[in-house]
């Protein structure tokens, strides 16, 4: 699954801030994350690519470890609530709304697509269409993107990490990381996405930005090391919540989110395995039930 997003959110360097203090809630320790520089498997494409860095070192990202957390991207943003960690889109979130999250040191993770194509967003000039695969199933107006092509996506994706770090987020949420599991048009293959997924944290880590792996469960295992966090959609509705159980033993949060389930149905479960589970409507607006 995929979630939506609408918003533009500034980003500011991770190092340079400390999430852990201030905010409404009881400060909680930041949790030290380190990315190991784990060799890039040479897996070459059919299809030209830059090359990926393989030895960037690698500093340490805090996020509050067991943060309490909202995740909202449509109607007016909501930031009275009373937790540690705000998930916004990158876009066309009003720049108070960051102004008033940094006061209190709240921690923002900013999201955008990574692997797909949006007509609404202010770049889409920036996109060649030989890149555009498609259409996402149920997403008028998205389409697939031709993740090989690192050369291509490199300035577009550079250019929205950058806005990031510019802007004040302390980590990036990037979205539809798992294109090769899907009709996207394009021979993608296992190794492709891996070589796109390290590339992309690599270039959010040498931004001083926190990443966190969307779904993609598959490749946990190899991408553990260059990701601080997972983010997941639906893992207790479709019975596969344990395989992302190496972020939790490496020490490095997930925030998992169901739509359908009640939480009646997977909290219960979700704190036994260490996660930081909500219940949202799809649509991503205000409301939210989180697990205690």
């Amino acid at each position: 699954m995929k979630t939506k997003s609408i918003i533009f959110i500034l980003a500011f360097v991770l190092s340079s801030c400390n999430p852990s203090e201030g905010g409404q809630s009881t400060p909680v320790p930041a949790a030290t994350v380190s990315a190991a520089s784990t060799p890039i498997p040479n897996t070459a494409s059919s299809a030209t690519q830059t090359s990926i860095p393989t030895s960037t070192p690698l500093s340490t990202y805090a996020v509050p470890p067991n943060g309490s957390w909202q995740i909202q991207y449509s109607g007016d943003i909501n930031t009275n609530l009373d937790v540690e960690i705000y998930n916004l889109d990158l876009f066309d979130t009003d720049p108070a709304v960051i102004t008033d999250l940094h006061a209190r040191r709240i921690f923002v993770m900013c999201y955008f697509s990574a692997g797909s194509f949006e007509n609404w967003r202010p770049d889409v000039n920036a996109f060649p269409a030989g890149i555009l695969g498609l259409g996402l199933e149920g997403w008028e107006g998205e389409r697939w993107l031709d993740i090989r092509r690192v050369d291509l996506l490199a300035p577009i994706m550079e250019a929205r990490l950058d806005l990031a770090a510019e802007k004040g987020c302390h980590g990036v949420d990037p979205d539809n990381v798992n294109g090769y599991t899907n009709e996207t048009g394009f021979p993608l293959t296992y190794e492709d996405q891996l070589n796109y997924n390290i590339w992309l944290a690599e270039s959010a880590h040498s931004r001083g930005l926190s990443i966190g792996l969307k779904n993609d469960i598959e490749q946990i295992p190899d991408l553990l090391p260059y990701f601080d966090w997972q983010l997941n959609e639906e893992c207790f509705s479709y019975d596969e919540c344990e395989l992302l159980l190496p972020f939790i033993e490496a020490g490095k949060p997930v925030f998992q989110i169901e739509y359908e389930l009640q939480t009646s149905e997977f909290c219960e479960r979700a704190i036994q395995l260490g996660f930081q589970s909500i219940r949202k409507n799809w649509e991503l607006d205000e409301f939210i039930e989180a697990c205690p």
